[in-house]
């Protein structure tokens, strides 16, 4: 179903709409993104996104060059003809992790102030490339600490509106964009499940294109449309 044009404009005198698109390298959330712009740019809809590397994040330049100096990070985008061999999140040696569990405590404070900041704009939608989640997925979410860890940044992140997960095969994702190790995407795939339960985050399944953009803009419109009224019930007469 597609709203009527008049339809979405009663949206730009309410609070935007803010979204989340997460998931494991290769899952197709570039892709998804533009398709739902381009969907609200059809409608009339003003849309803002924010990747959560290049505007949240704090330091962005530093941690760059610490994955690559020392880390000895390939800090290109890996393609099926040009494979990359990317190492940074998923190093998980425990001073690395609790020194990004650092960093994202700063990179929080700095994204409650940036999505108060979208809230005022009044209209439209804004779209995260990334959020906090995606950062959370990458430590190692079957121990304890991690999970204790997560819950405390979940309650200091902002909520948004519809958060989205675009879940693939590891195996294919990663013939698509090879950079990360095979054994690291099967478990930041399952870290984004346990995040699900805690964040309430919108799970899409994997799928051709056109299918998953189809379940992406049926749970903005549930979301748009709001809960279904209850029916109404007639009184019971003897």
């Amino acid at each position: 179903m597609r709203f009527s044009t008049s339809f979405f404009r009663g949206m730009n005198t309410l609070k935007p709409i803010l979204i989340s698109f997460s998931g494991i390298d290769g899952a197709g959330k570039s892709t998804q993104i533009q398709k739902l712009r381009s969907y609200l740019a059809d409608a009339g809809i003003p849309v803002t996104e924010l990747t959560f590397w290049d505007n949240v994040v704090m330091f962005p330049r530093l941690r760059s060059g610490f994955s690559r100096l020392v880390l000895q990070s390939d800090g290109s985008i890996g393609t099926p003809e040009r494979p990359a061999k990317r190492n940074d999140k998923n190093a998980q040696a425990w001073p690395l992790l609790f020194g990004r569990a650092a960093l994202y405590i700063l990179d929080v404070l700095n994204l409650r102030r940036i999505v108060a900041e979208a809230k005022l704009q009044g209209c439209g939608v804004v779209i995260f490339d990334r959020y906090i989640y995606d950062q959370l997925a990458a430590m190692p979410m079957d121990s304890w600490l991690a999970r204790v860890y997560a819950k405390i940044l979940l309650n200091l992140s902002p909520r948004l509106d519809v958060s989205y997960v675009l879940d693939a095969v590891p195996e294919v994702a990663r013939a698509r964009k090879p950079e990360y190790p095979i054994d690291f995407m099967h478990r930041q795939r399952k870290s984004y499940m346990r995040l699900r339960q805690m964040a309430g985050l919108h799970i899409v399944p994997a799928g051709e294109p056109d299918e998953v953009h189809s379940v992406i803009v049926e749970r903005f419109q549930k979301y748009v449309m709001g809960p279904s009224p209850e029916p109404e019930t007639s009184p019971v007469t003897a």
